[in-house]
């Protein structure tokens, strides 16, 4: 299960289609009309190094601020907000320092709650290929 700080959740949506992009950088989906703004889908199944999915309309997109820019990625399901006490949460580092972009481990009663810290969603270099690229609809 994967959680992401409420406090970092704009707003989230039943899917809608999402435009491809020539040019982005693999991590990104595509980008989305959100409310008259052009936001770009952060592709997670390929961040997590999942099989890609069709979006289906039981998706949801999840609106994220993250440091410097609007981001939107598609889940699979929403579930709950839930409380995590920080005494509770495992350094990621402690882990494994492959785990740098995880916020922390939380237990919960049905097994753990990995939570990503969204400020890591993109590296970067992929930061840099998104504002220098040009990025063309198709």
């Amino acid at each position: 299960m994967l959680g992401l700080p409420a406090l970092s959740v704009r707003e989230i949506v039943r899917a809608v289609a999402i435009t491809p992009c020539l040019g982005a950088p693999p991590i990104i989906e595509g980008v989305i009309n959100l409310h008259g703004r052009i936001v770009l889908v952060i592709d997670i199944r390929h961040r997590l190094a999942l099989p890609a999915a069709p979006i289906t309309p039981e998706h949801f997109l999840v609106t994220l601020q993250i440091s410097d820019r609007l981001i939107v990625v598609r889940v699979d399901d929403v579930e709950d907000v839930t409380t995590v006490v920080r005494e509770n949460l495992e350094s990621p580092s402690s882990l494994s320092p492959v785990l740098q972009r995880l916020q922390g481990v939380a237990p919960t009663e049905s097994g753990a709650l990995v939570i990503y810290d969204v400020d890591a969603f993109l590296t970067q270099a992929e930061r840099d290929a998104i504002d220098q690229a040009e990025l063309v609809t198709m």
